[in-house]
């Protein structure tokens, strides 16, 4: 027993002790793994990237038993599919180019946020979502964060002017001729209103969904956007965020949903790049045990 032990102390001793750089190196290269699951998990591309990962498996078993022709094979085709895949992810790529890049990514690092003029904003939003809920009013109103939505924001008529209630019910009047397309707030101003967004690709989405909520997950999908809808059929408010649909709202639910997501806001209320963690890691824990 005691020379088992020994030998066990002596293997043990041969193996390096990590120190705080490998630590760090070692999480940083998980998170980038999970951050990519998370990119891609929810549209086309998880089912491409799980064929890749089949053909690999299937490589790496031809070559254990020596099926020499079948693993050239496998191989030349997974040669060839590197450069595919920069075709095949363009737009997850794209997208996570986008998160890297946006062009408020150092705002979480600072502890100030406008907090009144956010307020007010939220406030004058879920007063007139409440409005057009009780009179079944569609809307589709989008939160633009660190992703900018210039493609979007292209696609519809310009407005730039303050948020408030009022404005937010005339544009989606049913005969105001914007009422069709989706309102983009920007920097706490209602930047444009009738834009196209784009339709979620997700075959999960209940066929219950009419097309307004289509393009509110599907914003939600290829960008960081917080979306407002609501439904013309039946009043219904509903928010999407990062492809999750959260459905029958009432209006101080909403309001805290946004004060929540809009001011970056920990459980303790404090804001800052601790709160934004410990929010998006919550929100996401939250949705995986939702599906």
């Amino acid at each position: 027993m005691k020379l088992l032990l020994n030998t066990l102390r002596e293997y043990a001793s041969l193996i390096p002790q990590p120190g705080i750089m490998d630590i760090i190196d070692i999480l940083v290269v998980a998170y980038l793994f999970y951050r990519i699951f998370m990119l891609i998990r929810q549209t086309a591309a998880a089912r491409i990237a799980r064929s890749i990962l089949l053909i690999l498996l299937v490589a790496g078993l031809t070559r254990l038993l020596q099926m020499h022709a079948l693993h050239y094979v496998l191989s030349y085709v997974l040669e060839l599919g590197a450069f595919a895949l920069i075709i095949i992810f363009q737009p997850e790529l794209r997208r996570g180019l986008e998160r890297i890049g946006g062009k408020r990514i150092l705002g979480m690092f600072s502890p100030q946020h406008q907090a009144t003029e956010n307020e007010y904003v939220i406030g004058e939003v879920v007063r007139a979502c409440e409005q057009m809920s009780r009179k079944r009013v569609g809307a589709l109103i989008v939160f633009e964060r660190t992703i900018p939505l210039e493609q979007y924001f292209a696609s519809g008529t310009v407005v730039d002017a303050k948020v408030s209630e009022q404005l937010i019910c005339n544009i989606f009047f049913p005969k105001a001729a914007l009422h069709d397309g989706a309102m983009i707030i920007r920097n706490e101003r209602v930047a444009a209103a009738g834009c196209v967004l784009p339709l979620t690709e997700n075959p999960r989405v209940s066929t219950d969904l009419g097309t307004r909520h289509r393009a509110g997950i599907g914003m939600s999908e290829v960008s960081d956007a917080l979306v407002i809808i609501v439904s013309e059929e039946t009043g219904t408010i509903s928010v999407a965020d990062q492809g999750m649909l959260k459905r029958h709202l009432a209006p101080q639910t909403l309001k805290k949903l946004l004060t929540q997501e809009l001011l970056n806001q920990d459980s303790t209320g404090g804001p800052g790049i601790v709160g934004w963690l410990r929010k998006r890691l919550t929100s996401e824990g939250r949705n995986n045990e939702e599906k």
